[in-house]
């Protein structure tokens, strides 16, 4: 059955066509011999799709998409291949991952001797006096002991000796904790005495000798100087080297078939680069980002926001990003009871309620979206009842502006620990649940250790909990954290399991095939107000799909891991190939 109609874009092409003013609008591009899933209602089959300019056009068999071709259409020849909606990562970090594809990788190292290894080789090609950065590390997943560790963590002199001519900055997988080596401590002036800071914690041993390890807060230290020597560039060359980074990060999105991306903290800088290489059709993603925690100083800024729509829909500002706890791999996530492995620990609370208060009124102010970082129950807790308070409590269920709560979208950003108290008041307040499945698996072997069974029974990345209650759910993988693979991510979201022990994180948890599907696809573009244009293969929506080789509805849960992107299509364009 042919599903047709026609969307504004070509209703004015028709009145441009004076010699045919009735004809229907034909196709630039049509896809056929295909399986398609469209994560609509419809559950209709498709096996072609056809496209003009930007926009989805129509979809149906295969002799009805191609009477809307004419002598300039092109056509592909899918064989078979199963197509769907572009994937949306629904929380990640742009201009991080980037940086991580230039920077050293170390999500894969397996022992703290690999880490610093991998310092010693970038070491002899660098110049002296320049700063080195990696990210991935994490103490949890090594299959080796470092030798004399705080809390598990190792102590920098072994880094330190291979690395004397550069200040160097390790951030752990997670990004709430680094390690830095003895010239790093010593440009920011770090030493056994330097009391930590408000929401931090500078690790050392019970003499108090540095491990180099510094968790939350207490990172901003080493930060500093690190900003400070790359702000020492000219505009002119900070601007290339961030077009540099958004290039890399945009062609690894494109060969994991991701046409949009949502962008969990940028400053204001980033947002104006990113608005710029918009409006002149530089940005090869759809990007929609979150304003970085501002500090009250910027809150004038705030008046040039929301931005939505920028360059013909590739770039929208509309939320603010804030950092209410830690991780639970670095003992950050702010909990309710002790830590089970690390007793009278509760973990972090990086930032003050009346800040998240404030920033909240912003939001309401502004008419953005809220998105808070909280991991750990008592921070889930806590943010849900800031949330409760400014959500719209008028009678009428409505806001002064006309909003009723779940209209206003604010999310709960990782939402990785929840009591079983609080599950419901997802559902009851509107908020999102934007969780990352592949978080689940990664942290598996630890999560027990650090709650304890019955809390990460109960309460652990409780997708099946949160949707039976009436919440909505994002999913992504909060890359470089993770890697951006979305196929490892939905995997993880069906599984719950490990790909090297097998082992199972509670799957009664899990999503559901088609589910996990629409958390990549229709769920993320509700979380960014943006289902009206994206996030299903419907006639009048952009044109924006994935092919791949396999069917991620019927084969086998082990082979979506597997999948390879065939082509990724961005307003109707095949933007990659493989």
């Amino acid at each position: 059955m042919l599903k047709l109609l026609f969307p504004t874009s070509l209703i004015l092409l028709l009145l441009c066509n004076a010699c045919t003013p009735t004809a229907a609008p034909k196709a630039t591009l049509i896809l056929y011999n295909g399986v398609f899933f469209t994560a609509d209602s419809s559950q209709q089959a498709y096996s072609a799709i056809a496209i003009a300019q930007d926009r989805i056009l129509a979809l149906g068999s295969d002799a009805e998409i191609q009477k809307l071709a004419n002598t300039s259409t092109e056509r592909i020849d899918l064989n078979g291949a199963f197509v769907m909606p572009g994937l949306i990562e629904g929380h990640g970090h742009f201009s991080s991952l980037g940086r991580s594809l230039q920077n050293i990788n170390l999500l894969h190292t397996q022992s703290w001797r690999e880490v610093v290894a991998q310092v010693a080789e970038k070491a002899k090609i660098t110049p002296p006096e320049t700063w080195i950065e990696g990210r991935g590390w994490h103490q949890e997943k090594w299959t080796e002991s470092p030798g004399l560790t705080v809390q598990g963590y190792p102590f920098h002199d072994a880094l330190s000796a291979v690395s004397t001519e550069h200040p160097v900055i390790l951030y752990h997988a997670s990004g709430h904790a680094l390690i830095a080596n003895a010239k790093a401590l010593a440009l920011a002036g770090i030493s056994s005495e330097t009391p930590d800071p408000l929401g931090g914690h500078i690790v050392r041993d019970a003499t108090g000798r540095l491990t180099g390890v510094l968790e939350e807060n207490a990172m901003d230290l080493i930060e500093q100087p690190y900003t400070a020597w790359k702000n020492k560039r000219p505009e002119t060359e900070k601007i290339a080297a961030f077009e540099k980074t958004v290039e890399l990060a945009t062609q690894h999105c494109l060969q994991q078939g991701i046409t949009s991306f949502q962008d969990a903290g940028s400053d204001f800088w980033e947002l104006a680069q990113y608005k710029r290489l918009a409006e002149n059709g530089k940005l090869g993603v759809r990007l929609w980002a979150m304003i970085a925690q501002p500090h009250a100083s910027d809150f004038d800024k705030l008046r040039n926001f929301p931005q939505i729509g920028i360059g013909n829909g590739f770039f929208t500002a509309r939320a603010i990003k804030a950092y209410f706890d830690g991780a639970l791999g670095s003992y950050g996530a702010w909990l309710l009871a002790p830590y089970t492995d690390k007793p009278g620990a509760y973990g972090q609370n990086t930032t003050p309620i009346d800040t998240i208060r404030a920033l909240a009124e912003q939001c309401r102010q502004h008419q953005l979206q809220f998105c808070v970082h909280a991991i750990g129950d008592r921070a889930n807790r806590e943010v849900l009842n800031v949330f409760d308070a400014f959500l719209p409590q008028t009678p009428e269920g409505k806001a002064p502006y006309g909003a009723t709560r779940g209209a206003l979208r604010w999310r709960v950003e990782h939402a990785q620990h929840i009591d079983l108290q609080d599950i419901p008041r997802f559902g009851q307040l509107g908020v999102i649940a934007s969780m990352q499945a592949i978080h689940c698996t990664s942290d598996a072997p630890f999560v027990a250790k650090r709650l304890g069974l019955e809390r990460a029974r109960t309460g652990a990345y409780a997708w099946r909990r949160l949707l039976d209650a009436g919440a909505r759910m994002a999913n992504g993988t909060d890359t470089p954290v993770e890697e951006i693979d979305p196929f490892a991510c939905l995997y993880a979201s069906v599984s719950r399991k490990r790909v090297d022990s097998g082992l199972e994180f509670f799957p009664e948890q899990a999503l559901q095939r088609a589910e996990a599907l629409r958390s990549y696809t229709t769920w993320n573009a509700f979380a960014a107000f943006e289902e009206q244009e994206k996030g299903v293969l419907a006639p009048g929506k952009l044109a924006d799909l994935v092919v791949l080789s396999n069917n991620l509805l019927t084969c086998p849960p082990t082979e979506i891991r597997s999948t390879k992107v065939l082509k990724t299509i961005i307003a109707g364009k095949v933007v990659y190939m493989q």
